[in-house]
């Protein structure tokens, strides 16, 4: 099998392999390690190679370190396919020693049903920003039982921040995150933790700015199919099916991982027989020991698990229920959620609350299929109150716990922490982090001056910042306080109220893991939602055993049945003799 394009270093040399379908003539230009231009090695082209325009040559004495760009016809460009990018992504890619075979997945990894996630930005999650700090950081997230940690993108984008969806250079991770080694020690890590790792990877879309792809095949892209982001990435043609199928082999083969999330699948057209979801799909199934993939997607259509291959999809629509009915918020699209129990039950009972209903963002058109119907498990989904999205794409920022009361809070991380789908847990969440995780960017010239103005200008339908003069207070994306203002603050989980949330998340999160009901796998037969006015009761079943969560959405103490047996497991507030404290939750076992 030919080797894909890219620098590939052996005991001798390395091999450099470029396919344009437009220079007639290629070569390698190296440089010292002040970015001084040394030498300039043409590349031969392989006459009988298909697609025609592959371009290689095998230098000897050149190894892992060296830095090195591309000069197709006598223009020098960086090359798409690097490992390492340490100057950024205009700059020189460095030669990385291939880790294929010392490096490898979660040896065993949990079943799917105890899978419990924590999705982190590498740059915020600690002061340094860095993967060797998020390294330090692993025991307090293996310590509170997750089984999990889910990184945002980290494949090469422009610029000293941004939340990494704009990346263009899919194998090399972010250069002031650290070097692909210091990236594999954070997986090894996290594997001798017990913590499975994910990766978050975009495939949908590449950024504006370092997208050199189109400069050596415009065959990469085609403009028959639009996106926000310009022509869409030709997933009918083998150039550009090739490097994201590659890519995914590559996380998992030289970096270790043991998932992949990717972004926005509903806007992955392929028109191929076979679509390229499910080559990544069954490409990662087929691994030993297997990878898991999940889709994040808008459709809430089963087929996405179903005919695509994912293992579970993000299905936010129960988040947007608990925001709604915690905070009453109806702008942008939690409008067409209402604030009721009876909707978020279904959600609960149908894996989504849209299941072939109109839906108003979509002026009316249907969407989705129930879950339950289609066959889906409950692994298959994936629920959350919080994630980067449902924080970062608000104006300010704003975590659910700074719109909603200590005791609310609590009894919505209850409910999602003893509910049979996949949680997912947003960094910070599990203390009530006082930091906002606000949307951040580093774009020069007018590229970063219409990210700034877009980024205001897209609230203005907002009612509270329907005045300009308001939206003037939305932090300014280039600014570098926006991402200093995201950073975690570790020192305050020790303080009130924060530590009273932490002690809610390791509560639940050892049950979740030990009680006899909740850490088994149920059916839909097993589960059940049950809509009380503003007290949602959620019941599980296992072995002939019984649990019970109550949840009050209510600014008054509720009254709730719990029958002469029912022994308390844990409550996240007040709760005697059948009263519910406002905002309050209860977890019984039935006797």
């Amino acid at each position: 099998m030919a080797l894909a394009p890219g620098a590939h270093p052996d005991a001798e040399g390395t091999k450099f392999v470029v396919w344009s379908s437009r220079a007639g003539e290629v070569a390698v230009r190296l440089f010292d390690e002040r970015g001084i231009a040394s030498r300039t090695e043409p590349l031969a082209l392989v006459e009988d190679a298909s697609p025609r325009g592959r371009f290689e040559r095998h230098l000897s004495g050149v190894g892992p370190g060296a830095l090195y760009k591309l000069v197709l016809d006598r223009e020098e460009l960086p090359d798409p396919y690097a490992r390492f990018l340490p100057l950024g992504v205009h700059g020189p890619a460095r030669v990385v020693a291939s880790a294929r075979g010392t490096i490898t997945a979660l040896p065993d990894p949990p079943p799917a049903w105890q899978w419990v996630i924590y999705e982190l930005h590498v740059g915020a999650f600690t002061p340094e920003g860095t993967f060797l700090a998020a390294k330090a950081r692993l025991d307090a997230v293996a310590e509170l039982g997750f089984t999990a940690i889910e990184l945002m993108p980290v494949a090469a984008f422009a610029g000293e921040r941004g939340w990494g969806y704009d990346g263009v250079a899919l194998y090399a991770p972010y250069a002031p995150y650290g070097s692909p080694e210091d990236l594999r020690a954070l997986v090894r890590a996290a594997h001798e933790r017990g913590l499975a790792v994910i990766l978050d990877v975009v495939y949908n879309h590449m950024g504006p700015s370092g997208n050199y792809l189109a400069r050596y095949a415009a065959e990469y892209f085609t403009s028959d199919i639009t996106t926000p982001w310009g022509a869409a990435p030709d997933f009918a043609h083998e150039p550009m099916r090739s490097l994201v199928v590659e890519n995914a082999r590559y996380w998992f083969e030289e970096l270790g991982f043991d998932g992949l999330r990717l972004d926005a699948t509903h806007a992955i057209v392929d028109p191929s027989p076979r679509h390229v979801l499910r080559e990544i799909a069954e490409a990662a199934h087929a691994m030993t020991p297997p990878r898991r993939i999940f889709f994040e997607d808008e459709r809430n259509d089963p087929f996405v698990v179903r005919d695509l291959g994912a293992d579970a999809v993000w299905a936010d629509d129960f988040h947007h229920q608990v925001h709604v009915l915690s905070t009453r918020e109806r702008d942008g699209y939690y409008g067409a959620y209402e604030p009721t129990t009876s909707a978020l039950a279904r959600a609960v009972n149908e894996g989504w609350t849209f299941v072939g209903q109109p839906y108003p963002p979509w002026k009316g058109r249907p969407r989705g299929a129930s879950a339950r119907e289609h066959g889906l498990l409950f692994e298959n989904l994936l629920y959350c109150i919080q994630n980067h999205d449902q924080v970062g794409n608000r104006a300010l920022g704003t975590r659910l716990c700074h719109e909603i009361s200590t005791d609310a809070y609590c009894a919505a991380s209850m409910l999602l922490l003893f509910l049979p789908m996949t949680p997912l847990v947003f960094m910070g969440q599990e203390w009530a982090s006082s930091s906002p995780f606000l949307f951040f960017s580093d774009h020069e010239g007018a590229l970063g001056d219409a990210i700034r103005e877009g980024r205001r200008a897209e609230f203005s339908t907002f009612g509270a910042f329907a005045d300009p003069k308001a939206r003037e207070r939305i932090p300014d994306p280039q600014s570098k306080s926006t991402v200093d203002r995201s950073k975690l603050r570790w020192g305050e989980r020790s303080e009130e109220p924060h530590a009273r949330v932490l002690a809610t998340y390791r509560a639940m999160l050892r049950l979740r893991r030990n009680d006899p009901v909740l850490s088994a796998r149920a059916t839909w037969h097993d589960a059940e939602a049950i809509a009380h006015d503003l007290v949602l009761e959620v019941v599980r079943r296992s072995g002939g055993a019984t649990r019970r969560v109550l949840v009050s959405f209510d600014d008054q103490e509720a009254a709730v049945t719990t029958g002469a047996s029912a022994r308390v497991l844990f409550a996240s507030g007040r709760f005697d003799a059948g009263k519910l404290a406002p905002h309050g939750a209860v977890l019984l076992a039935d006797e």
